[in-house]
């Protein structure tokens, strides 16, 4: 079930065709409005300033893991986890029309996709690898300049739209190559089919403090989905969890339990509860 809002403002980061568009039509449908931004931080400002009605960040990739720069946004920001989706991406080398891969010197794209593709990377010979800060993007800036001996990793809908060619296709290390996105919003929506909560906490310095923490949702049968810890700047080796449990923050055990959290950690964060992304 998608958030219901005619043709609302959706703010992603990247140039037009960049995968988090492609998610965004995803989850909304196609009749949207979308904001290109350039940093995933001016994603969580435009939703913030009321400038866009959600943002859609990658948050996981099925190949490369956690993108840590927004779980820390996370953190920082004032937004709500409003949904989340997914999509499979298919990573595809694309050029301007007529060049072929020997004539390639130097592959462009984000820095994600170029981890997608580290195997057929390594197999090109002589070529230099420059991270930049979109794959749609890349392609953009190829076919404008009229880089011909240049290469950058997209969709194939970038390909497509910039009127570019794909000389290899599919170049991921592995075809099973999914990302997740969260679908961000200013003030939490917790729709009744919501099935998923996410949190952040941080726990005090007591023995077994960790095991007490999960031990409140063991009590009340209910699953965690994903934890994952990141440093609490300034307290060296101190951190902060992340944390996914399958539940409802309106139903009353999942109530209890935060509540019960709260008072063995010394922090805690109610990231929003959801409806989880359909399985593949």
């Amino acid at each position: 079930m998608k958030i219901s809002k005619n043709q609302p403002t959706v703010a992603f980061q990247g140039t037009h065709y960049a995968f988090s568009e492609i998610a965004a039509r995803k989850y909304f449908g196609q009749e949207i409005e979308t904001l290109p931004c350039r940093q995933f931080r001016d994603v969580f400002t435009a939703v913030e300033s009321g400038k866009s009605d959600f943002g859609i960040i990658p948050i996981e990739n099925s190949l490369t893991g956690s993108i840590y720069q927004n779980l820390d946004l996370l953190l920082e920001s004032t937004v709500s986890i409003a949904g989340e989706t997914s999509i499979r991406v298919e990573q595809h080398l694309i050029t301007c029309p007529g060049i072929s891969l020997k004539d390639i010197r130097v592959v462009y794209s984000h820095p994600q996709a170029l981890q997608q593709c580290r195997e057929f990377l390594s197999s090109l010979k002589n070529v230099e690898i420059i991270a930049s800060y979109d794959t749609a993007g890349s392609v953009k800036d190829i076919r404008d300049r009229q880089m011909l001996q240049a290469a950058a990793i997209a969709s194939r809908q970038a390909a497509n739209d910039y009127g570019m060619e794909i000389i290899r296709e599919e170049i991921e290390d592995i075809p099973e190559n999914y990302t997740r996105f969260y679908i961000i919003s200013k003030d939490a929506l917790t729709l009744n089919n919501a099935d998923k909560t996410s949190i952040i906490f941080s726990i005090k310095n007591l023995p077994g403090a960790l095991f007490k923490s999960l031990s409140v949702f063991a009590l009340r049968d209910i699953d965690l989905l994903k934890i994952e810890s990141r440093p609490l700047r300034g307290r060296p080796w101190e951190y902060f969890f992340y944390l996914d449990f399958a539940g409802n923050i309106e139903k009353e055990r999942c109530r209890n339990a935060i509540r019960h959290l709260e008072e063995i950690t010394d922090f805690l964060k109610v990231l929003g509860s959801y409806k989880s992304a359909d399985k593949h």
